[in-house]
Order: structure tokens, then C-alpha cells, then sequence
């Protein structure tokens, strides 16, 4: 039977998302920003805890951890090894470190651990090759991307690249709502982007009805995401940097999007 999915919003703009394994109970949270939505959500559909899937250190990421540890302390904590003593520091000891090219295991469905550094140093994603599911937390956002606060822009346009490769249907959970104020912002890198046009005017009116836009798709995000369109003429040309390497293109959209 296939993993089921369930997605809340978390805090003021952080999403929550819980897979569930039905073949063998297990159920995983990805992040905890607080405890109290993801101990809802799990009452709400009748699971129980197993594991604990950490994508980065920040604290609307981890903060949750540990009430959830101590209201289901057999579940299993799963973080990045590159900050572990940082994360640690809140959650307390972890039972795995994982690395690029490890596999997680919940229930009977396998993650492989991606490196996605760039938004923090250690980041690390979730992809479910079998479910066609990726938890990118805050490397990759539907329309947008994760601020660069540790690494060059040159090593987070790489592990944007990672994402890009992945396939096309691959349905992408991230860590926040951000969409509506990205689709402002790709639409003056990008104005003539008739998919994203319409995608931007499909994004105002499912956040009008209270809607949650996620989760996206890596084939949705090719067509429209600006940060992954560094290579494309259009986006060159709207930024004059019709010669330049990807990588700086990249880093010119994000210095923008900085500032906007």
C-alpha cells in the first residue's frame, strides 16, 4: 500500500508534514517546529510516532524535538551528521547521523539522503525514490529557495542542481508557505514566463480560498522557479547577464530577492 501523506501548518508559515507507513505502522514527522500541531496531527489520524527526520539545525525546524522525544521516547531521531553537535545541543543525542548517499528506512519505505548544503552548511533532504516524494525542509521552495547564510551561492546553485535532476513528478514538500511572495518576486526576473503567469495567478486564488501550495512538483518548479531557470536566455536577459556563469546568475537572483 502506498505511504500516506499528511501536511499542517506549523507555527506562523512553517509546514508540517507526517509520513505514514500503512504496511507497518510507521509513521515519520519531517522537522518538528513545535510539538503541539505535530501531536494534533498524529491524534488526528491515529498514528504513532516512530521517527524523527531532521532536515538543519534552525530552531522552527527542531524546537518540537524534544516534547515529541519525551512523549514518544522509542521514536527514532535521524539527523544530518555536518551539525550534529549543534542540533544535538536542543534535541539530545541522536540514534543516526546520516550522510549523501545514506538510506532511511521507515517502515518499509527508503529515503536517500541527499547533501543539500547552502542554506545551512549540514542541510541535508529526504527523497523517497519509490513514493516519488521529496522533503526538500528549506533548500528548495515552491517558486523560490532557501537563503544562503552558510556556504557560497556557488555550492547552494550545486545542491539546487541536485534537486533539478531528480525526476520530473517527483511531488516536492517544503518547509515553508512562501509561494505567493516568490511568485511576486519570479515574476519581475521572469515576466515573460506564460507558465508562470498562470501559475502565479493559480497561487493567489488557493491562497485566497485558505489553501495550502504545497506540495509543488520538480517539473512545476523547472518550468517557473527562477532559481532553478539560472541557465535560461529569458532570465539572463532580465537580469543583463546573458554571458555569465550559472552559478553567478543564481547569485544575482538571490542578492535580489534579498533585498526585495
Amino acid at each position: 500500500m502506498a505511504a500516506q501523506l499528511h501536511q499542517f501548518i506549523c507555527l506562523s508559515d512553517n509546514f508540517g508534514v507526517l509520513l505514514h507507513d500503512p504496511d507497518t505502522g510507521a509513521t515519520a514527522t519531517i522537522d518538528a517546529p513545535d510539538a503541539a500541531p505535530v501531536l494534533a496531527a498524529l491524534e488526528e489520524k491515529g498514528w504513532t510516532l516512530t521517527d524523527i527526520l531532521v532536515t538543519h539545525k534552525h530552531g522552527d525546524h527542531i524546537d518540537g524535538v524534544p516534547a515529541l522525544r519525551k512523549r514518544f521516547p522509542e521514536a527514532r531521531l535521524v539527523i544530518p551528521a555536518g551539525e550534529a553537535d549543534k542540533i544535538e545541543a536542543v534535541t539530545g543525542k541522536a540514534d543516526a547521523r546520516v550522510r549523501e548517499g545514506d538510506d532511511v528506512r521507515v517502515g518499509g519505505l527508503v529515503a536517500q539522503v541527499i547533501e543539500t548544503p547552502g542554506h545551512t552548511a549540514g542541510h541535508v533532504v529526504y527523497f523517497f525514490p519509490e513514493e516519488e516524494v521529496l522533503f526538500a525542509g528549506d533548500t528548495l521552495f515552491s517558486l523560490g529557495c532557501g537563503r544562503v547564510f552558510e556556504t557560497s551561492m556557488t555550492v547552494m546553485w550545486e545542491s539546487l542542481v541536485k534537486l533539478a535532476g531528480l525526476p520530473g513528478d517527483t511531488r516536492v514538500y517544503c518547509g515553508h508557505e512562501y509561494t505567493q511572495a516568490n511568485a511576486r518576486f519570479a515574476l519581475t526576473v521572469d515576466p515573460d514566463n506564460i507558465l508562470l503567469q498562470n501559475r502565479a495567478r493559480d497561487v493567489a486564488e488557493q491562497r485566497e480560498r485558505g489553501e495550502p501550495t504545497l506540495p509543488t512538483t520538480i517539473a512545476l518548479e523547472l518550468a517557473t522557479n527562477p532559481f532553478l531557470r539560472a541557465d535560461d536566455q529569458g532570465v539572463r536577459a532580465a537580469l543583463g547577464m546573458q554571458d555569465a556563469d550559472p552559478a553567478a546568475v543564481f547569485g544575482e537572483l538571490r542578492e535580489r530577492k534579498n533585498k526585495a
